[in-house]
């Protein structure tokens, strides 16, 4: 099965065709930054409960509310259709697809690398892109690299905010350097409420002392409150294990052990605790050392500095793919486009 896509005379797409797997809060801020672009469409959107597709676009507002709602936005009409292997059952219905934003929980670690074993499977042709945040999750995507070629996937990892534009950053601020000693990246994240995003807070839980990646995904939503309730609704988060250092070992920039990340998260504030930026310190061809510094605005948020990220590497995506080029790709390799 391949789907096509219709070209305009200068071989680029005149609508891209988007589906959304997961439709929580990324989902629903990923559909939400789709809804006024003239480039990308969102056709499909599907979540644990069930999936939604129309031809002529999903009503973004409507499919928000089938899933606020109900819980599933297999539940909007006509478009919705209940099901327990939506994933499954959306790629076996043949609809037309160009790409897929994959905005789903990476709990357990290998979630993300089991979908994207469905897509193999199923003989679909397309453009996937992750906003994937774990370094073992991402290599586990990397041995996968051969099959998505063979496939004719174009994959697009850790193309979200960190792994995603702050990674890019450093890639770009690197040029400056002959060697690089340290990428620091620190982010702050605030929210008003933390049930709205609940499968991240619970992979930032993950990374902290005393939590793995199993006992943050099992933790029950009162547990989740009573941890909160201990640190004031901030987590603090040192050390991390991104991918943002394999992205940039593989890219050639620095040995992942000279990438550091880490951040704070507040889940009752919608204000950043701390501006989020990458510092990129090296030594120049003079023998001068330096730092680089790109700050995120404040204003921006968690949702908007993530989709939007992800939809520019998806286009960028489906340019490779025009061409022939499929694969695994990260986003330290590749430039995203504008999705006007």
């Amino acid at each position: 099965m391949k789907t096509e896509q219709t070209l305009d005379n200068n071989n680029t797409p005149q609508t891209i065709r988007i589906g959304v797997l997961g439709f929580g809060g990324l989902g629903q801020a990923a559909a939400r930054v789709i809804a006024p672009k003239r480039e990308m469409i969102l056709v499909a959107a599907a979540d644990k409960g069930g999936y939604a597709y129309s031809v002529e676009g999903l009503d973004v507002q409507a499919s928000i509310k089938a899933y606020q709602s109900q819980g599933s936005v297999g539940y909007l009409e006509p478009a919705g259709t209940i099901s327990n292997n939506s994933i499954e059952d959306l790629l076996a219905s043949n609809h037309p697809v160009d790409g897929y934003f994959l905005a789903l929980p990476n709990l357990p670690n290998d979630f993300i690398a089991s979908v994207t074993k469905q897509f193999i499977q199923s003989g679909w042709r397309g453009v996937l892109v992750d906003a994937i945040k774990r370094t073992s999750a991402v290599e586990q995507l990397l041995a996968m690299k051969a099959e998505l070629q063979s496939a004719g996937i174009t994959y697009m990892s850790g193309c979200g905010a960190t792994p995603g534009l702050l990674t890019a950053a450093a890639a770009i601020a690197a040029q400056s350097y002959a060697e690089i000693h340290q990428v620091k990246i620190t982010f702050g994240v605030g929210i008003a409420n933390w049930e709205a995003y609940r499968a991240t807070i619970r992979e930032d839980i993950a990374h902290m002392p005393g939590y793995t990646v199993d006992s943050a995904r099992t933790m029950t939503d009162e547990e989740v409150e009573a941890l909160l309730d201990k640190t004031n609704g901030v987590l603090t988060l040192e050390n991390m294990e991104h991918a943002d250092d394999v992205m940039l070992e593989l890219a050639g920039i620095c040995d992942r052990d000279r990438v550091i990340v880490g951040g704070v998260v507040d889940t009752r504030n919608p204000k950043k605790p701390l501006s989020t930026n990458v510092q990129i310190t090296g030594r120049t061809f003079e023998g001068k050392i330096s730092t680089h510094t790109f700050t995120l605005g404040d204003e921006t948020s968690m949702a908007a500095n993530v989709c939007g990220p992800a939809f520019g590497y998806l286009k960028a995506g489906v340019k490779l793919h025009q061409q022939g080029i499929h694969g695994l790709f990260t986003a330290a390799e590749i430039m995203p486009l504008f999705v006007k």
